[in-house]
């Protein structure tokens, strides 16, 4: 059975920093495109920040901002988020598609953001900024 148990959500101020680590088990982690993705109330989900084994991608909004990295050796997924913004304030999710998922544009090839392309997902963590 393929778990992901997200942490490391919590309250900050306007600026500051959050890591937020997903770790996933019942996976071959190797494989996988893993992805960060967001709901703020009364709005839909929207991916953040995907990564494979060669490539990342980021929703404009956090380009510059967010860092999404992983460690296969303890089969996690992290996103290191930086100059944390007021609109930022959502329920983060983690995600996980069993293959390769990718979008090409103009020859190039990048982790997919697209929410259906993902088949798991974890329970969500919650950050809050505040101004």
């Amino acid at each position: 059975q393929t778990q992901l148990a997200e942490s490391g959500g919590g309250s900050v101020q306007a600026e500051e920093s959050l890591r937020v680590s997903c770790v996933v088990s019942g996976l071959t982690y190797g494989g996988t495109t893993m992805g960060w993705f967001r709901q703020a109330p009364g709005k839909e989900r929207e991916g953040v920040a995907s990564i494979t084994e060669s490539s990342t991608s980021y929703a404009d909004s956090v380009k510059d901002r967010f860092t999404i990295s992983k460690d296969n050796a303890k089969n996690t997924v992290y996103l290191q988020m930086n100059k944390l913004k007021p609109e930022d304030t959502a329920m983060y999710y983690c995600a996980a598609a069993n293959g390769l998922r990718t979008f090409c544009r103009g020859g190039y090839c990048s982790a997919s953001l697209k929410e259906t392309d993902f088949d798991y997902w974890g329970q969500g963590t919650q950050v809050t900024v505040s101004s």
